[in-house]
């Protein structure tokens, strides 16, 4: 039996990975920010439920991300996996606490942060897995990285690319310096999610009219995160861009100054 933390797992695909995950024996800790989504997801799990454990958390702050990593640590010495598969959609300017716009804040920078924290339990398991969902952006693709971490002022269409980027370059960090940790990307694919909920409207509207054609089920973008988490056979890094093939991945191979520039710059927001 794992121990498996999913951030987001409380609706979405976070959640249907919790569920195939659970019904593969795990014990699972849900982190999100409402806790009646959470409370609804632990009692949608049935009798499964006593292996699963919800925290509400907001990963859109170096302190809330802080909070959870030490509520996490106080209940769990080992963790297996980590999952991440929260994330925002907005097209809006606009910052946080922390002055990041939060497109930045939690599609990426929580995952750093929160992985960084958690490293001392995760290099407790056997085989730690560290899987990060993120939209359909291969390592292959270049991007303009002269306004990072800043991204000011925002602008969706240009900053996008390299905020996701990020994942794949944080994937390769933490196999290289990590021994023994296995760290991939999963394209989320276009499955109709709560994330849709503060999109533009026109995107909405698209969403209800084209989503019986174009969009995934959930299940099947949910597949390559429950694969890469329950199984060992595969190297790291990696990036599965095809949602539901597991078997086709993409080596992660990037220029490792431009990765140490970004994981310095990561360390130096959040001292993690």
């Amino acid at each position: 039996m794992k121990t498996i933390l999913i951030a987001g797992g409380n609706s979405g695909i976070g959640l249907q990975a919790a569920r195939d995950l659970l019904a593969d024996g795990h014990r699972l800790v849900l982190l999100g920010r409402d806790p009646r989504k959470g409370e609804a997801a632990l009692a949608s799990f049935g009798t499964a439920g006593d292996r699963a454990s919800f925290l509400a958390a907001d990963l859109s702050t170096h302190d809330g991300v802080r909070d959870a990593a030490q509520r996490v640590l106080g209940q769990h010495d080992r963790i297996d996996a980590l999952v991440h598969t929260t994330g925002v959609f907005t097209f809006q300017e606009s910052r946080t606490a922390d002055g990041l716009h939060p497109f930045f804040a939690v599609n990426y920078l929580s995952r750093y942060h929160l992985t960084q924290l958690l490293l001392p339990a995760l290099r407790q398991a056997g085989r730690p897995v560290v899987v990060m969902m993120t939209a359909a952006i291969p390592p292959t693709d270049e991007a303009d990285l002269a306004r990072f971490p800043e991204f000011t002022p925002f602008d969706f269409s240009h900053d996008r690319k390299p905020i996701q980027l990020a994942n794949h370059h944080y994937a390769a960090h933490l196999t290289r310096t990590e021994p023994g940790l296995a760290a991939g990307v999963v394209n989320a694919g276009s499955a109709k999610t709560d994330i849709l909920r503060i999109a533009p409207w026109y995107v909405r509207a698209t969403a209800k009219v084209l989503g019986p054609v174009v969009f995934d089920s959930v299940k099947t973008s949910a597949h390559n995160v429950v694969e890469a988490t329950r199984r060992d056979d595969w190297h790291s890094p990696l990036y599965w861009g095809k949602p539901g093939r597991f078997e086709q991945r993409t080596p992660i191979t990037l220029d490792a100054t431009t990765t140490q520039h970004l994981m310095d710059a990561s360390h130096r927001l959040t001292d993690a």
